[in-house]
């Protein structure tokens, strides 16, 4: 095919803001998961798909299987309002806990919702 270019599971774009490995990263309607550290505007890889364990809205139950959306916080939350899609709860997490099992969609939704 001469129009493939890459996977698409890793890419490579400008980090928004000083990030640390492992740090969940937002570009435009794009996330992933740094995969190092770098500083503001420095080419940045972020890997797109997995399970990977993040941050969440510690007050929050969350089910196998449910909608896990990024704040733009620096955390994950089950709550869709003003919240960008990124992957399903890969497994339970209780309430009360800090972090998640996320599993990244790998796709970049149309739109946050609203």
């Amino acid at each position: 095919m001469k129009t493939f270019i890459q996977p698409g599971d890793s890419l490579t774009v400008p980090a928004p803001s000083a990030t640390v490995s492992g740090a969940g990263v937002k570009v435009g309607v794009l996330f992933g998961v740094a995969q190092h550290d770098a500083a503001n505007g420095a080419a940045l890889s972020i890997q797109t798909t997995g399970v990977f364990t993040l941050p969440k809205t510690s007050a929050q139950a969350w089910t196998v299987g449910a909608a896990i959306y990024w704040t733009g916080t620096a955390a994950t939350t089950a709550l869709t309002a003003g919240n960008l899609l990124i992957g399903t709860a890969a497994a339970v997490a209780a309430n009360p806990s800090a972090t998640g099992l996320v599993r990244l969609n790998g796709a970049a939704p149309a739109a946050v919702t609203s």
